[in-house]
């Protein structure tokens, strides 16, 4: 019964969730912190999900890992989609946390292969970005 159950990539896979659970705190903190709907328990979960499906993709076929992987990119696409919206004057809002989400899917992806250097290289990068200012609020429109 036991030999059932454990398959002998648990600890391999929770060492994947700890950093899933790590970089997606990191990148939430930085998105709730200006108020996003997407915050630490989103990218938690889309962090935490693309390793898993990874890790999977890895364990079922480690000859063609990219194949269960690569949907993964569609899939959240399909979510990030959904979060963005357009208001009545034109305005297009939740861009950019469609993208930071989407962009947490390829950090997980990369914690999935076991690239834990670069998902932190990525997750530094997703939280500096959008700390970047606009160029619009940079440039000082004249008065009329």
């Amino acid at each position: 019964m036991w030999d059932e159950l454990v398959t002998g990539h648990e600890v391999g896979l929770a060492i994947r969730l700890g950093f899933s659970l790590l970089y997606g705190f990191l990148i939430g903190i930085e998105r709730e912190s200006r108020g996003k709907p997407a915050g630490i328990s989103t990218h938690c979960l889309v962090i935490g999900g693309a390793a898993l499906f990874t890790s999977l993709s890895l364990a079922v076929d480690p000859n063609s890992p990219a194949r269960i992987a690569a949907q993964v990119i569609t899939g959240i696409g399909f979510l990030g989609a959904g979060m963005i919206l357009k208001g009545n004057g034109g305005a297009i809002t939740n861009l950019t946390t469609a993208a930071a989400v989407w962009f947490a899917a390829a950090i997980g992806m990369a914690v999935g292969f076991g690239w834990y250097l670069v998902a932190g290289i990525a997750s530094v990068y997703a939280i500096v970005v959008p700390r970047i200012p606009h160029i619009s609020k940079m440039v000082k429109t004249p008065d009329p």
